[in-house]
């Protein structure tokens, strides 16, 4: 039985990385696809844990190779999804779990139809900057720039499967977790994992 494909999308601050890290701590079988970026390492990544970071020239020569999955230019630098290693571990049974904006989801439904999306929303604009605020990563007019372009993501919302607001955490990877374990019961995936006890009960 092949594994899910997952996409999660959310404006820089909304908390969708903490989601998924407690969402994949907390149920088996699904594991947080890491991307390649040419954006420079902060202090707290790790490389091959958070991001494969490699030169603006490497990235554009898998473009060229048709290497991705899905790309996208984001505040000046590239990321992207490797195809190979989705493929590969959705064949295995793994749920995939892919972090990334409202572009790259557009490439991987038209790619993979199959695929199912979540996007995660803040409870207001206030609460948006104060998040970004608190970081403390980056510089007034970087949150400024992210603000400007969170409402342009946030715009695309409806265009996705699934609508989680996290204004509590717990709540929310509640919601998260129950969307994930959701579709696994479907009839459909039901029948290819448990295809001979299902026709054993109908005899």
């Amino acid at each position: 039985m092949s594994g899910q494909l997952w996409v999660v999308a959310a404006p820089s601050g909304a908390g969708k990385t903490s989601l998924v890290n407690a969402l994949v701590d907390s149920v088996s079988g699904i594991k947080l696809s890491i991307s390649h970026t040419t954006r420079p390492p902060r202090a707290s990544d790790e490389e091959g844990k958070d991001y494969f970071f490699i030169d603006k020239p490497t990235f554009e020569a898998m473009i060229t190779e048709q290497a991705f999955l899905e790309y996208a230019n984001v505040f000046g630098n590239y990321y992207g999804t490797s195809k190979q290693w989705v493929e590969h571990e959705l064949a295995k049974g793994e749920d995939v779990i892919l972090e990334i904006d409202w572009q790259g989801a557009e490439q991987v439904s038209a790619l993979l139809p199959d695929s199912r999306s979540i996007f995660i929303l803040p409870p207001s604009p206030g609460t948006l900057r104060h998040r970004l605020e608190k970081r403390a990563e980056d510089q007034a007019d970087v949150i400024a720039k992210r603000l400007q372009e969170a409402t342009e993501e946030m715009s695309h919302c409806e265009d996705f499967d699934y609508i989680i607001i996290n204004d509590k955490f717990e709540e929310a990877l509640l919601e998260l977790s129950a969307i994930i374990l959701a579709q696994r019961l479907k009839s459909a995936r039901q029948a290819q994992k448990y295809g001979t006890l299902l026709q054993s009960l109908r005899k």
